[in-house]
């Protein structure tokens, strides 16, 4: 299966179809992409489509609704899970303190700005 991802206008994923290997037939986002986009297009379906890996071998990971296509990095970019945390250089959100090591349940405490164990 080929995966592509739709995209709006600030490039943030609206969707994510499969497509059989016969229509975008080469595993390499460079080749297989403008196969699969010709076939998308011949559904019917409008809009940019961009492919995405379903184990994420290409584009930093697989695409999910509401994640962001970052083109300068060519990767998709998950949501920011708090207002504090920042990207690093492969694409993956980190909190400004590294969470906790010791085995335990920890919860990111954005009011706090610490990790908070997790009863469990």
């Amino acid at each position: 299966m080929a995966y592509f991802a739709e995209l709006d206008d600030s490039n943030t994923v609206l969707r994510v179809i499969s497509i059989s290997n016969d229509e975008a037939p080469d595993p390499a986002p460079a080749h297989s992409e403008p196969l699969g986009q010709a076939f998308i297009a011949s559904l019917g379906l409008p809009g940019r489509w961009v492919q995405t890996s379903y184990n994420g071998t290409f584009r930093g990971r697989y695409a999910g609704i509401g994640y962001t296509y970052d083109e300068l990095r060519d990767m998709f970019i998950a949501p920011q899970p708090f207002p504090s945390w920042t990207l690093d250089a492969d694409g993956d959100w980190q909190p400004p303190t590294p969470q906790p090591t010791d085995g335990g349940l920890w919860g990111w405490n954005e009011t706090t700005g610490t990790w908070d164990p997790i009863d469990g």
